[in-house]
């Protein structure tokens, strides 16, 4: 069959193309009763608007198409970050393609690959640990680039992240401060510049109360909740096991505490809050961060280049939150700025 056209919608409705073109886009000045009758006809017809033509016809022809790159959307901090960023796109009538790369430069450069074949107007990019100079050639083509949650090394472009070192720093204070000293740091991949911040907030709170570090309580390259179960029960076994953890992200943590049995008597101060965190017995004190104000911050910055906005490259950072849990110790504070 022949696929149905905009002139075939009018001609069911008893209106001009124009009319339905203004209905089907939504746009001011179509009666409810028009719209109705253009709306019964693309039903009936099947008729599906021709995006691509219409991009043609605009004077700054775009896709109406970002892409979001991230390291793993079924984290949970990552899929709320999504769906800020689908809030703002859709505020625009703008679609968003979501890729996650488990921080594999080699799938990153597959995603960005097909994103930008289908030509989105811009990428919002949760950086890998490897190289970015690829980005430069869709960059001069007119893609426009903001990183999120993580710089991209070499590459100029609008940053948004969170104060981690400063963040990383005021949790282990807090753990000093609660009288312990053998406090072990659970951590990512330390290639993830997220992760080298905290172990240096980590080293910056124990330095400043005289505590070397101890190599036997640092764990690095924790991917699962397994990892981080599997390092839990390594420290157990040290002649001088931790008193307390420092956990650097939500799911090494939520491994962490799926461990821990109820004989266990060891402080947990977690990087990322999480449903039911306060729930918890004992609840667990969090550095909270906003995945909801990164996305959204980040989004906004993108669709501003999009507009035309050529002024220099800017560094947006964020505040966190310590929360701090449990009895006698209920409240939160914000970090200070790094």
């Amino acid at each position: 069959m022949k696929r149905p056209t905009m002139k075939d919608v009018a001609r069911a409705a008893g209106v001009s193309p124009m009319t339905v073109s203004r209905a089907v886009s939504g746009e001011p000045g179509v009666s409810p009763g028009t719209a109705a009758r253009v709306e019964q006809a693309v039903r009936q017809l099947g008729y599906q608007r021709n995006d691509n033509a219409r991009n043609l016809r605009r004077k700054n022809p775009g896709t109406s198409t970002i892409g979001l790159v991230v390291d793993d959307l079924a984290n949970p901090f990552y899929a709320l970050m999504a769906r800020s960023v689908e809030d703002e796109a859709h505020r625009r009538g703008c679609l968003v393609l979501v890729g996650s790369t488990n921080d594999e430069p080699r799938r990153e450069r597959e995603v960005i690959a097909a994103f930008t074949a289908r030509q989105v107007d811009g990428l919002l990019l949760v950086p890998t640990i490897g190289g970015h100079g690829f980005l430069k050639q869709p960059m001069e083509g007119g893609t426009r680039v903001v990183c999120v949650d993580r710089p991209a090394k070499g590459l100029a472009v609008d940053t948004v992240t969170v104060d981690n070192r400063a963040g990383a720093e005021r949790a282990v204070r807090h753990l000093l401060a609660q009288g312990h000293s053998r406090i072990a740091y659970l951590g990512d991949r330390f290639g993830i510049w997220t992760q080298r911040e905290r172990h240096a907030g980590y080293l910056d709170a124990l330095a400043a109360h005289g505590i070397p570090e101890d190599p036997a309580l640092v764990r690095h390259d924790l991917r699962s909740r397994s990892d981080a179960a599997a390092a839990l029960a390594a420290l157990r076994a040290l002649a001088r096991p931790p008193t307390a953890l420092f956990t650097t992200n939500d799911v090494i943590t939520m491994g962490v505490m799926g461990a821990l049995g109820h004989a266990d008597r060891v402080d947990v101060v977690g990087f990322d809050d999480f449903p039911l965190a306060d729930r918890l017995s004992p609840p667990l004190s969090v550095v909270s961060q906003d995945p909801v104000a990164l996305g959204a911050t980040a989004a906004q910055l993108l669709f501003s280049r999009i507009d035309g906005d050529r002024s220099a490259p800017r560094s947006v950072v964020l505040l966190t939150r310590l929360i701090v849990r449990g009895p006698g110790q209920q409240g939160s504070r914000h970090s200070g700025p790094t």
